[in-house]
């Protein structure tokens, strides 16, 4: 099973911050129209597929490609979107997570992980793989925050070339002068940590994977927003073993510290062997120029399909054939 969380924080809405949405008006449909496209070879909550401010396509059509090849299933949860995709989804709640500059993050935290934990123990006795994915805008940055105030030192990919790193840091800061912290500060703190430093889909990811059967398979799908989960799952105590499955585009992002993620929080990861070198499609080319990178689980997607027995050349050209349809 192919599980999709959609979320949202404000944190997106900072001008530069986030690279989910060219126009910050379309902002709040990007995650609803990631999930539309799992299912759909164009979103239907909006009539084209999101792009980046410079017209790169969602990673959502990778991960609709690998699908199709790869006959995944496919589950939604909405967890803080104030955008409902057109697809069926499971509803843990419609309020995107606050600015944890200025308070608490989280502070339906509990609702949430009871939610998830419940959806886990269902489909935990029917499934024995279930792989994890997100999207949120802003998440990355989240994510940092998250993986600071557990202790964890580094930096967090970026959907672009450039990462905006400055910005991130200024807003750790921040955060740390309201709570009056520093490194580790919450370390220890499971989901409260989550609930006043992060977003609303690190809490629910982390409650399902805590409450499914120890012989469950998990993947997290996803680069370093998915390195915060494994941190979050592992501050509760949890030690079960974990795959945190990315592309190479973010496990070779020199920005950011992907591995040593991996090596510190005690989790083995996958890097998708994607590349459009060749595409005739600049939106596909520019990936290997570091644009786009991850999201919607696209590397967790990949390794699902090949697992399935799909060949990687197969992804790469239904994912040009969905461009096509989907772009031009």
């Amino acid at each position: 099973m192919f599980l999709l969380f959609i979320s949202a924080t404000e944190l997106s809405a900072i001008p530069g911050l986030s690279a989910a949405g060219a126009n910050p008006e379309v902002l709040p449909y990007t995650a609803p129209a990631d999930a539309d496209m799992l299912f759909y070879d164009k979103p239907k909550v909006v009539p084209v597929a999101p792009v980046d401010p410079q017209g790169h396509p969602t990673p959502a059509i990778v991960t609709r490609a690998a699908v199709v090849e790869g006959r995944l299933p496919v589950k939604v949860v909405r967890v803080g979107t104030t955008i409902a995709p057109c697809v069926p989804f499971e509803d843990f709640g419609s309020v995107a997570s606050l600015d944890p500059r200025y308070e608490k993050a989280v502070p339906w935290a509990e609702e949430i992980a009871a939610k998830s934990a419940e959806l886990a123990k269902k489909m935990g006795a029917e499934n024995k793989l279930i792989v994890l994915a997100e999207s949120i805008p802003g998440g990355t940055t989240t994510a940092l925050l998250l993986l600071r105030a557990l202790g964890y030192e580094g930096t967090v990919s970026s959907a672009g070339p450039v990462n905006p790193l400055p910005m991130k840091e200024q807003i750790w800061n921040d955060v740390c002068g309201r709570l009056d912290i520093s490194v580790g500060g919450l370390k220890g703190e499971g989901l409260k940590a989550a609930a006043q430093v992060g977003d609303a889909m690190q809490i629910a990811v982390a409650s399902f994977v805590n409450a499914l059967p120890d012989d469950t398979e998990i993947v997290l799908a996803g680069g370093t927003q998915m390195m915060s989960v494994a941190a979050l799952v592992r501050d509760c105590g949890n030690d079960r073993p974990l795959l945190v499955a990315t592309t190479k585009y973010v496990a070779e992002d020199k920005s950011a510290s992907f591995e040593r993620y991996s090596a510190d929080i005690g989790v083995n990861y996958y890097a998708a062997p994607l590349d459009f070198s060749k595409s005739k499609f600049r939106g596909l080319s520019d990936y290997e120029k570091g644009f786009i990178k991850e999201g919607v689980g696209m590397g967790g997607a990949v390794w699902y399909a090949l697992r399935n027995g799909v060949p990687i050349e197969r992804i790469i050209k239904k994912t040009e054939e969905l461009y096509e349809q989907t772009c031009l």
